[in-house]
């Protein structure tokens, strides 16, 4: 028998070697039409990187190597022109002689692998816009950077080699950008997902344009001007593309073989074409997704082996079937590791799937490995599971250890497994790898507690779109932890004060609990539901999560140094022997969850003498950003910041005004607390015109004010002429026992049966004083900040359409959060 194979990397090669290992009579060609066989495609990125610093360790296999191994005739730079099925035969083109000849076949594999896109964009011929592909590809790059020395890279797409080769040209020290169309990076994530790889990406100085196509590359000096459909044009020295890849198979499509839309070619179980005689295998073909039973294309290594493996012990007379593809995938982005399996949540949307009844959703905040044992790193994880607990879908984004755990779910889902089996699950334990409760355990644990009702979980974006009046947003953390950062109108009661506080909280309101990886919020949440309260919702991820989510919402005041942080320096050689001066304590917070480095942080700085420096690492990914809220409120200085592997690195100096820091040119906080807050309490005329005149006197010197009416001090808000509100007949009598309004407020002393009231405001009136409402007016226009307390709007029975325009409306929480930044605090 002989069998002709087009095509020798991946899919090609391994069916040649496999196909000999079953046969050792059977004759075997393979026809290739570059000068590389079996070479580590995915490892391109790195060569050029300098990862892999030898070119020849991709090259797992040489043509001789498989003829002295395999018996195999390998012919490189031989391209297959034509098939021809009806003769069996493929028309060869030599292409360093130009000769041309047929080559017959018993059997026929199709590896053609597949080549990436070049849609047709004006100038994208231009000699500095290339693909990475293959071995000729990364030459012709890593000549390009080597000789030209490039200072700008684009990188257009955002998929794993577009993300693998911006890493690695930012490792050689080019300044880089990454475009990509859709609204965010890897596309098998979801976007939540996705958004931890943004936040890091940008975290490493790499710009990210999201949801914007390239319409145009322009030839401009010596430069490519990219420009885009947003309007914005971006230089660059080099680009590369890297925006998908088409399947290789105009030959399948002239022999007359069945293709699909997408032209990949059409293959049953056992790998045959439409025709019997011919196979294929790898990027190629269509394959089917076990989850759905829809056919798909997925373009990856590790199932083109597969099917090869299979491909050939079918030719030489077995009968194994290929029973589809997964797409378990993983990628390194910078910081991070990212991986998927199976299917995403907004391709279960897409297809009109509803959650909570076609599927479930949970993520989970895990460590690596045993938080007390170093450099224990975050994993965030999502599980997409069905009311049976069968398995749809898993992604994971973390720092370390998350191919062993997509692995493992991988394997779980290939085998019926579920979420049960998960929670089942043996693993090896000891605290350098691992937890005794591994995070697939953990995984299994709390999808179970939904299916069960022990636990309902709120993602960021169903949260972001459901505040509303009917929802009480419960923050369980520690007082420094809500200090440093908490959510708009969250009320505030530490876990250990919930038994003996939860009466505060309003059962027939929708509780959604939230803490900073959500453990503590579900145990909040299950003291909640067992004393009577029957909605409650905790936010998955808890605040981490959530602020990676949204990291773009603050991203300037995140990326750019505070005022109590020093201002970036240049050479950063340099800024360490600044922070060298220093006797440097050490403060390792490696492994800590949330919020255990900043109490760790708090604990020590309060032992340190003014201008002392403390050294922090931490390998909680949102610890830069929460030690600079900490020391904003805090009063003390960010030296510095920086990152070590996946330590990250803080300098906190003790206060603000040492000695010590201000001769290190370390800049003093400017940004002293300067606001003016009150608590108006009081309805009484004279008081509330008081507070009036001292908050427009502070607004008029450019302070923010805040003003946070509560109980009496919220008819000072009414309206003189209410609508009429439907309201219980408790709530009526007792509003109408209140002033309604500034006209029927009355002084606090010589009121003599509102004599007293009237001759104030007479000789307000002759005195070119201004009236209450007024002051009001004038307040609202210079930027007072005035909070209706909805706590005491309940209880008073007082309604938003009896206040007058232009108030906010909020808890206790958002006066605090003003107070913070204030160094006036009145109770009125």
């Amino acid at each position: 028998m002989k069998t002709v194979i087009i095509g020798g990397v991946a899919g090609g090669a391994t069916t040649a070697a496999r196909l000999r290992r079953r046969d050792e009579s059977m004759e075997i060609v393979v026809l290739e039409k570059g000068g590389y066989i079996s070479y580590a495609n995915c490892g391109l990125p790195y060569y050029i990187g300098n990862v892999i610093k030898e070119r020849e360790k991709l090259l797992v296999q040489t043509p001789e190597g498989m003829k002295n191994k395999f018996n195999v005739d390998v012919r490189i730079f031989n391209e297959a022109e034509k098939i021809l099925p009806d003769k069996r035969c493929v028309l060869v083109k030599d292409l360093q002689t130009g000769a041309k000849y047929e080559e017959s076949y018993d059997k026929l594999v199709i590896a053609t692998g597949s080549s990436p896109l070049r849609p047709p964009i004006k100038g994208i011929d231009a000699k500095k816009i290339m693909t990475l592909w293959s071995v000729d590809d990364t030459d012709k790059i890593k000549k390009t950077i080597d000789e030209l020395q490039p200072k700008r890279a684009v990188v257009v797409g955002g998929g794993f080699i577009g993300l693998e080769m911006a890493e690695n040209l930012h490792k050689k020290g080019i300044h880089v950008t990454i475009i990509e169309a859709l609204d965010q990076v890897m596309a098998p994530l979801d976007k939540e997902m996705a958004q931890l790889l943004h936040e890091n990406i940008i975290d490493n100085d790499v710009e990210l344009f999201l949801g914007d196509k390239v319409t145009e590359f322009e030839e401009k000096n010596e430069t490519v001007l990219i420009h885009l459909s947003s309007g914005k044009k971006v230089p660059a020295d080099v680009v590369i593309l890297s925006i998908g890849v088409r399947p290789n198979s105009f030959l399948a499509r002239d022999a007359g073989l069945k293709l699909n839309q997408r032209g990949g070619i059409v293959v049953n179980n056992k790998l045959q074409t439409s025709d019997e005689n011919i196979y294929a295998v790898g990027d190629v073909i269509e394959v089917e997704n076990p989850l759905t039973g829809d056919k798909t294309m997925i373009p990856l290594a590790g199932p083109a082996n597969k099917q090869a493996r299979i491909c050939a012990d079918n030719i030489v007379g077995d009968d194994k079937i290929y029973q589809g593809t997964y797409g378990t995938a993983i990628a390194q982005v910078f910081d991070l590791d990212a991986a998927s399996v199976g299917l995403n949540e907004k391709t279960l949307k897409f297809n009109g799937k509803k959650k909570n009844s076609d599927y479930y959703t949970v993520v989970i905040n895990q460590k690596s490995h045993a938080g007390y044992y170093p450099d224990a790193a975050d994993l965030y994880m999502k599980l997409i599971f069905t009311a049976e607990g069968k398995i749809l879908g898993a992604q994971i984004v973390g720092q370390s250890g998350v191919d062993k755990r997509i692995d493992t779910l991988a394997a779980v889902m290939q085998m019926n497994g579920d979420i049960y089996d998960l929670q089942r699950m043996e693993f090896a334990y000891a605290p350098p790898f691992s937890a005794a409760k591994d995070p697939i355990n953990m995984m299994g644990f709390v999808a179970e507690n939904i299916l069960t009702g022990l636990v309902s979980f709120i993602s960021v974006e169903e949260f972001d779109n459901s505040q509303n009046d009917n929802i009480t947003i419960l923050d369980i953390r520690e007082d420094i932890e809500f200090m440093v950062y908490h959510l708009p109108d969250a009320y505030h009661i530490p876990l250990g004060q919930l038994r003996s506080r939860f009466t505060e909280l309003d059962k027939h309101k929708t509780i959604i609990v939230y803490c900073a990886v959500g453990v503590r919020s579900y145990n909040a949440a299950r003291i909640l539901m067992q004393n009577g309260f029957e909605h409650v919702m905790v936010l998955e991820g808890g605040t981490n999560f959530y602020k990676a989510v949204h990291f773009q919402d603050k991203q300037k005041d995140d990326l750019k140094p505070t005022a109590s942080e020093q201002p970036a320096a240049t050479d950063k050689s340099a800024n360490m022997k600044i922070v060298d001066e220093f006797n440097i304590q050490a403060l390792d917070c490696n492994g800590l969850q949330c919020p255990g480095p900043i109490l760790k942080v708090n604990q020590a700085v309060r032992k340190m003498n003014d201008g002392e420096v403390i050294k922090v690492s931490a390998t909680d990914m949102g610890f830069i950003r929460d030690i600079r809220a900490w020391c904003e409120k805090t009063g003390n200085t960010l030296v510095k910041t920086d990152k070590t592997g996946h330590q990250y690195i803080a300098y906190v100096g003790k206060g603000v005004n040492s000695a010590a820091i201000q001769s290190s040119h370390v800049s003093k906080d400017s940004s002293m607390a300067v606001g003016k807050t009150m608590v108006v309490f009081s309805d009484d005329l004279d008081r509330a015109m008081a507070s009036l005149v001292i908050a427009n006197g502070a607004a008029a010197m450019g302070r923010p004010v805040t003003m946070f009416f509560t109980f009496w001090g919220l008819n000072i808000l009414r309206k003189n002429n209410a609508p009429a509100v439907k309201k219980s007949f408790i709530a009526k009598m007792f509003g109408s026992m209140m002033p309604r309004g500034t006209e029927n407020l009355t002084i606090s002393k010589m009121n003599m049966g509102g004599i007293g009231t009237k001759m104030m405001k007479k000789i307000m009136k002759d005195k070119n004083v201004a009236s209450l409402d007024e002051l009001l007016k004038s307040a609202r226009e210079n930027g007072v900040k005035m909070i209706a307390c909805t706590m005491s709007m309940d209880v008073m029975g007082i309604t938003k359409e009896e206040l007058i325009d232009g108030i906010d409306f909020g808890g206790v929480t958002s006066y605090l959060g003003a107070a913070e930044e204030a160094n006036v605090n009145l109770f009125i």
